[in-house]
């Protein structure tokens, strides 16, 4: 069996579990709200987003830097800033969310054959609309609608118009959680290398483990099947800790590394972050 075919499998599995619960399901109870809930609400830290919506009249804000080594490029440094998200709660168990450009910074060192060099600018803008589709006291199933505009600079944007379409499921009990998303995106190239369009399908598994009502861990591995115009499978994997200053209030601490292929262009990274709710 080779990946797809199993990822495939596994979300099959996933969904066909919750839409069961949920046609038994008795009197829900929504697992993203009380003192701990911002911890459930949050997309970020990982690359995955949360099965739960931000609630009607509230704003959910998320950012963070990172900065890691680039793959394929010794002594080279990949960073960015401010990876910022800003969701809207809208009624009907919805949100609408928006992530404007990040900036982003590579350089190289110099080396044989190849002179130094470095490369900043943004990145392209995003918008998007999620549903909550329905969930008992332990399953959530949530649907997500990404749009990306041909926006940014020539180096670091989108050439064209993107977009996304995600299913995320999620199960809780107790501490542990477990989240799946699939998604299928189409999306370019930036100018400057060609502004090609590719496809891709990708999934995405987290586990989280709440130990307190304040602290949470996580570890994440995702992939894309194309993870660039040309480019096959690439597959990374994340882990961290958030931790709730307030029940409003969160900050976090990540390390990413590259399992295979060059998905998101770095061998690792470290990011820090917050989430607030207003």
């Amino acid at each position: 069996m080779n990946k797809q075919r199993a990822w495939s499998a596994l979300a099959f599995t996933a969904f066909t579990c919750a839409s069961v619960s949920a046609a038994h399901a008795g009197t829900p109870v929504l697992p993203c709200g009380g003192p701990s809930g911002l911890l459930g609400q949050l997309d970020r830290p990982t690359v995955g987003d949360s099965t739960c919506v931000v609630p009607q009249g509230m704003t959910v804000i998320e950012a963070g830097a990172s900065a890691g080594n680039l793959y394929g490029s010794p002594g080279g440094r990949i960073d960015t800033l401010p990876n910022l998200e800003l969701r809207f709660g809208l009624p009907d168990d919805s949100e609408f969310v928006w992530l404007p450009p990040d900036f982003q910074y590579q350089s190289v060192d110099a080396a044989p054959g190849i002179a130094p060099a470095t490369m900043r600018g943004f990145g392209a803008t995003t918008v998007g609309v999620k549903h909550l589709v329905g969930y008992t006291e332990s399953w959530q199933w949530t649907d997500e609608a990404l749009m990306t505009l041909p926006s940014g600079d020539s180096t670091f944007g989108s050439h064209g118009v993107g977009g996304a379409l995600n299913a995320i499921v999620s199960y809780g009990t107790g501490p542990l959680g477990v989240s799946l998303m699939v998604g299928v995106t189409s999306q370019t190239e930036p100018t400057a290398a060609g502004g090609q369009r590719f496809q891709s399908f990708n999934p995405d598994l987290v586990v989280t483990w709440q130990s307190s009502s304040r602290l949470q861990f996580y570890a994440e591995m995702y992939a894309q099947s194309h993870s660039g115009y040309g480019l096959g499978w690439g597959t990374d994997a994340d882990g961290g800790v958030q931790y709730l200053l307030t029940p409003d209030f969160e900050v976090d601490l990540e390390e990413g590394v590259r399992i295979q292929g060059s998905l998101g262009g770095f061998s690792n990274y470290t990011g820090v972050g917050l989430g607030l709710l207003l």
